[in-house]
Parts: structure tokens; C-alpha cells; sequence
């Protein structure tokens, strides 16, 4: 067994992604806090010592703790691990903010633009927490094979390389490897668009439209995610990485995909209630849709796939009129 780590780490979010993040970082040695809002479910994680209700079949390890108050939660972390939708983001940083450490680094495997500003997290925990060292954690994972100790690949982008690699070295392990990059707005930029896509490709499998479509989807569906990203001032290469590429294509082709299997029962014919009741979980693809959209229409990039995904789900639009407003459009480059 890893020596265990002398300074502890916090996850805030135990929904299945936080907890299996701090399943992950116990069992390779660290000690490790988790905290979650649902005080009901945190006395049930902490009696069972797993998370009946994200991850039944991932046992907790010795060395995580699960923790009920939220400053005794942060109390000497040297890192927190903001593990929350979208949505919650902005208000998840503002409620741990009084109890931060002067030198506490923040990191995040949040994905999204926040709807209301167009702003991505890094933005956002900029505004909200001022100058400390950040990081995203982001690529093509899914919670169920992280806690089960399968093996992963993901990056860890942050602006601060030192960080970056400190952060990378403590997830990585015999089954878990990080990659780190400098270009944090290209890893956020793909990791809020591809849930989008990932529901178009869903919708595709659920009209019986088979794999041509889903890989004309996915493919054109990248060049969508470079063009907006690219505009945003992401490098390009970094999509063909992954959290660009690797994340698309794993969101997109496995049915462990909320957003996969929410397109696919929209395809199908059941109405978005309907699909989301039957999920039963957030789909984050949802809201991305309307602020990709937002951000793509202020920036003025061309981004046909999404928009008609946007108007499937936000405006009623039928779902074979998408169809054929995308496959009626004019030839063009394909490298415009």
C-alpha cells in the first residue's frame, strides 16, 4: 500500500464523479475528504462506506473520510476537488470561499459554460475566488470504471505548471494516468461542447440513422468544437486530444452516457420530460445546448450541429426538421 499523503485532499460534489475521484485518490494513498450538500446522504455513505445511490459497487477505502461540515471539510486541505454541474459551480465556489486556506489550490472536473454569462469555470473561479492556482480536470471518463479501478486517461490543465504536474502525479497510478496541458481554455471549451454533440449522436442512433451518422457527427461535430475554440483563443491541437477528441468519441458511442442515452430516447419519440424522468440524473448537455448556442451566436462561429440540437430541445423543434435543415445545407470546404 502508497504511504499516505500528509496533506489531505477535499472533494466537494458526492454525486457519482466526486465520489469516484475521492474513491480514486484514497486508494492511491492520499488522505482524502469527501462533502456533498444531501446531509442525509452523507450519514448513509458514511455507514455503508460507498454510495448506494452513484456507485453501489464501489466500496470505500480506509483512508477516505466523509465529512458532514463543510469547513471541517476544507480544514488544512491543500487542495479541493470541485466535482458539481454546471450550474452549481459558481455557487459551490462562493460557498467554500470563507473556509479556503490562503495557500489552498483549487481544481475542478466541472464541465459547461454558466448560462447566465457565457463564462467557462476557469472564468468563473477567477471572479469568484481572485488570483489562486487553479485546475481542470477533464478527457473521456466515466465515473463507473474510475471507481471500479479500470483503467483511465485524463488531462489536468491549468495555467500553472507546477500545479498542474503536482496534481497530475497525486491521480496517477497503476490505473490511472494524467496528462497536463497549459491550454485551459481549449480542455474547458471541449468539455462543454461535447455533451451537446453527444445528444445529436443520441438522437441519430434512436431514428435507427446508423454509424455513417454518427460518425459524420462526430466528426463534423470536432470541427465545431475547434471553431468555437479556436475563436476563444484555445490552441487547435489541443482538440485532438483528450478532452477534445477522446471525450467526444467516448460520449457519443457508449450508452453510459446520460447525454447519449438522453438523445437516443429523444430520437425515439418520447418528449424531453419524458427522457430526462426515465435518466433520472442531470443531463448536462441540456443547459450546454442553450449557452453553446448563446456563446456560439455572440461570437458570430458557425456552428450548425449544435444549433439545431438547441432548437430540438429549447424552441420544439421537430426532431426530422433538424434533420433536414442539416443535411440541406449548401456544399461546402470541409476544412472551413
Amino acid at each position: 500500500m502508497r504511504r499516505l499523503s500528509a496533506e489531505p485532499m477535499t472533494v466537494i460534489g458526492a454525486g457519482s464523479w466526486g465520489t469516484a475521484l475521492a474513491i480514486h485518490l484514497a486508494r492511491e494513498g492520499h488522505s482524502t475528504r469527501l462533502w456533498g450538500r444531501d446531509g442525509v446522504q452523507l450519514d448513509a455513505m458514511r455507514l455503508e462506506r460507498r454510495n448506494e445511490r452513484y456507485l453501489p459497487d464501489a466500496g470505500f477505502p480506509d483512508s477516505l473520510q466523509v465529512a458532514s461540515d463543510l469547513g471541517r471539510a476544507l480544514d488544512g486541505a491543500r487542495d479541493a476537488l470541485i466535482a458539481v454541474p454546471s450550474h452549481a459551480f459558481r455557487a459551490t465556489l462562493e460557498s467554500i470561499e470563507p473556509y479556503l486556506g490562503p495557500d489552498t489550490r483549487i481544481a475542478w472536473a466541472t464541465k459547461g459554460f454558466e448560462i447566465a454569462t457565457g463564462m467557462l469555470p476557469h472564468q468563473i473561479a477567477q471572479q469568484v475566488l481572485g488570483t489562486r492556482p487553479g485546475a481542470v480536470l477533464s478527457g473521456p471518463t466515466f465515473a463507473k470504471e474510475v471507481g471500479a479501478g479500470l483503467p483511465t486517461a485524463m488531462t489536468v490543465a491549468s495555467a500553472d505548471e507546477h500545479f498542474a504536474k503536482e496534481l497530475a502525479l497525486r491521480l496517477s497510478g497503476p490505473s490511472f494516468r494524467a496528462y497536463t496541458q497549459t491550454d485551459i481554455m481549449g480542455v474547458e471549451v471541449g468539455g462543454a461542447v461535447k455533451n451537446v454533440i453527444a445528444i445529436g449522436s443520441g438522437i441519430a442512433d434512436g431514428m435507427g440513422f446508423g454509424a455513417n451518422t454518427r460518425v459524420a457527427l462526430i466528426t463534423r461535430g470536432l470541427a465545431e468544437m475547434m471553431r468555437l475554440g479556436v475563436k476563444l483563443g484555445a490552441a487547435r491541437e489541443t482538440f485532438m486530444g483528450l478532452a477534445g477528441l477522446g471525450d467526444l468519441v467516448l460520449t457519443c458511442t457508449d450508452d453510459q452516457s446520460r447525454n447519449r442515452r438522453f438523445g437516443i430516447a429523444l430520437g425515439r419519440g418520447q418528449s424531453s420530460s419524458e427522457a430526462q424522468s426515465g435518466i433520472g440524473q442531470v443531463i448536462e448537455g441540456l443547459p450546454a445546448a442553450r449557452a453553446v448556442y448563446a456563446v456560439a451566436q455572440r461570437l458570430a462561429v458557425d456552428m450548425p450541429i449544435c444549433q439545431e440540437i438547441y432548437r430540438v430541445m429549447h424552441e420544439g423543434k421537430p426532431v426530422r426538421a433538424a434533420v433536414q435543415a442539416l443535411m440541406g445545407r449548401e456544399v461546402r470546404s470541409e476544412t472551413e
